[in-house]
C-alpha cells in the first residue's frame, strides 16, 4: 500500500465523524454577527445586547433584562470571491471567474434564564446558551485543511459548530459583569494496520476521539446615568444616556491530528512501522478586546460605536505546527476595527437599524507556498427590522421577530501564487462580494 493510499484511508476514518465538508479560518460571530440584532448594525450594538447572544459578546449584557428567552435563528451568507489573473502561464488565465460560493448556512438556537430565585442575589443573575450548526442543522462539524493551486480564501465558506455559555450578574447599580465559556472541539484519530504493496490490509484498529477545549469568555457593563446620574435633580447630567461596555474573548481553534502507523511484511516490520502523522488546523479565533459606547439621542433615537482589537499575530507560530501549512510561512498581524451603528424606535413594537464596520485583513503574507491563501479588506454595510408583537392569540408570550441584511465588499488585492512547489507561478487579484441574510424569533418571558 502506498504512502498516498494509507493517508486517503487514514482522512477517512479520521473525518467521518466530522461530516467532511468546506470550512474557513474564523467563526459566524466574528465574521457576520450571530443574531440579526447584532449583524444588522455591523457588531456595534453587540457589547449592549441583552438577547441571548449576549452569552459570547458581552456576558455582562445579560443581567440588564431580568425576563427568560427562547430564541431560534438562521443566517445564510452567500460570497462570490472573483479571482483575475494578471500574469501567468496562458493556459491559467482567468478573467474575474468566480472561485468560491460555498454558501454558510447555520441554525442557531439560544435559551436565556434567571437563576436569581437560586441564589441569596438580590440583583439578577442570568444564564444565558447559544449554538449554532451548520447545513441548516444537518451538519455539526465542518472541516477542510488544504493545499491549492487555484487559491484559496480564508475567512469565507462554512463555520464548524458554535456552543457558548455565560452567566451576568448585576453587582450594583449601573454595573454589570459576567463570564462565559466558549466551546471548541478537537479532534485526535489514531490508526493502526499491516498492509501488503496491494493494499489489502489487515490487524487494522482504529481509534477517533474528540475533546472538547474551553475558551473563557468576560464582559463589563456601565450604565453611566444609573452610576453617575441623579434623578431627583432637574440639572442635566454629563453622563444621562451613556453606556460603556467592554469585553474579552480568548483565542480558539478547531484542530484535528492524526497519528497513522503501517506494518509493511518485508519493508517496514515491527519496530520500524511506516509512520505517518497530520497535524492541522481550520477554524482560528483570535484573542479579541472590544470597548464601546452606546449614547441615547433621543427618546427614540440611539446610537453605538465598537472598537475591536483582534491578536491574529499569535497565528503566525500556530501554522508552524500545521503539517498540512507550514512551508506556507505565513505571516499575520493584528487588527483594529472599528464598527458604528445607530436604531431608531419607531413605536412600541417597530425599531430599525443600521451599521458599518471596515476590517482590515489580517494576512500579512502575499505568497504561500503551495496553499496560497487570500484575504481581503473589507466594507460591511447592514441593515435590520425588529417587530414585536405582544399578542399573537397562540403563544402565550409576546413573539420577537428580527431579520437583517449584510453587504460585504471586498477591496481587491495582489497575489502571487505556486503550483507544485514551483514559486511566482501566476500573478492574481482577488476581490468579490457576499449577501448575507439572518432570520430569528424569539420569546420573552
Amino acid at each position: 500500500m502506498t504512502n498516498k493510499n494509507i493517508f486517503i484511508l487514514t482522512l477517512f476514518f479520521t473525518l467521518i465523524p466530522l461530516q467532511y465538508a468546506h470550512a474557513s479560518m474564523g467563526n459566524i460571530a466574528t465574521n457576520y454577527g450571530l443574531l440579526p440584532s447584532d449583524m444588522a448594525t455591523s457588531q456595534s450594538y453587540s457589547l449592549f445586547n441583552d438577547q441571548v447572544s449576549a452569552a459570547y459578546y458581552n456576558p455582562a449584557s445579560l443581567a440588564s433584562d431580568s425576563r427568560g428567552q427562547l430564541t431560534i435563528g438562521m443566517l445564510q451568507a452567500t460570497p462570490a470571491l472573483e479571482v483575475k489573473t494578471i500574469s501567468g502561464n496562458p493556459s491559467t488565465i482567468r478573467s474575474g471567474s468566480v472561485l468560491e460560493s460555498d454558501q454558510t448556512e447555520t441554525v442557531l438556537f439560544g435559551v436565556k434564564t434567571n437563576l436569581t430565585s437560586l441564589t441569596k442575589f438580590n440583583k439578577p443573575v442570568s444564564l444565558a446558551l447559544i449554538g449554532g450548526v451548520e447545513k441548516y442543522g444537518l451538519e455539526m462539524l465542518s472541516f477542510k485543511s488544504e493545499t491549492s493551486d487555484e487559491g484559496q480564501f480564508m475567512q469565507y465558506g462554512q463555520k464548524p459548530l458554535f456552543i457558548a455559555a455565560s452567566v451576568g450578574v448585576g453587582v450594583m447599580e449601573g454595573l454589570d459583569v459576567g463570564f462565559g465559556m466558549r466551546v471548541t472541539l478537537h479532534a485526535n484519530a489514531e490508526m493502526d494496520l499491516t498492509t501488503d504493496l496491494a493494499g489489502n490490509t489487515s490487524y487494522e484498529k482504529v481509534n477517533v476521539g474528540a475533546e472538547p477545549v474551553l475558551i473563557p469568555l468576560f464582559g463589563l457593563s456601565l450604565d453611566m446615568d444609573e452610576m453617575f446620574c441623579d434623578k431627583n435633580s432637574a440639572a442635566n447630567c454629563l453622563f444621562e444616556g451613556l453606556d460603556l461596555a467592554v469585553s474579552y474573548r480568548g483565542k480558539s481553534n478547531t484542530q484535528t491530528n492524526i497519528d497513522a502507523s503501517a506494518i509493511i511484511p518485508g519493508l517496514a516490520e515491527a519496530g520500524s512501522e511506516l509512520e505517518l502523522v497530520v497535524n492541522t488546523l481550520d477554524a482560528f479565533q483570535p484573542m479579541i478586546i472590544s470597548m464601546g459606547a452606546k449614547y441615547q439621542l433621543t427618546s427614540k433615537w440611539d446610537v453605538a460605536a465598537t472598537f475591536e482589537y483582534q491578536k491574529w499575530s499569535s497565528l503566525t507560530s500556530e501554522l508552524k505546527s500545521d503539517t498540512v501549512k507550514d512551508q506556507a510561512n505565513l505571516e499575520f498581524k493584528d487588527t483594529f476595527i472599528p464598527r458604528v451603528g445607530s436604531r431608531y424606535q419607531f413605536n412600541d413594537t417597530l425599531n430599525a437599524s443600521l451599521g458599518f464596520s471596515y476590517e482590515a485583513s489580517p494576512l500579512d503574507s502575499t505568497e504561500s507556498l503551495d496553499v496560497n491563501v487570500f484575504d481581503n479588506d473589507r466594507t460591511v454595510l447592514s441593515m435590520g427590522l425588529t417587530q414585536l408583537y405582544t399578542d399573537t392569540k397562540l403563544l402565550a408570550f409576546p413573539l420577537r421577530i428580527d431579520a437583517a441584511y449584510q453587504y460585504h465588499m471586498l477591496t481587491d488585492r495582489d497575489f502571487v501564487l505556486s503550483k507544485d512547489s514551483v514559486p511566482q507561478a501566476e500573478t492574481v487579484t482577488a476581490g468579490g462580494d457576499a449577501h448575507v441574510i439572518s432570520l430569528s424569533l424569539s420569546m420573552t418571558f
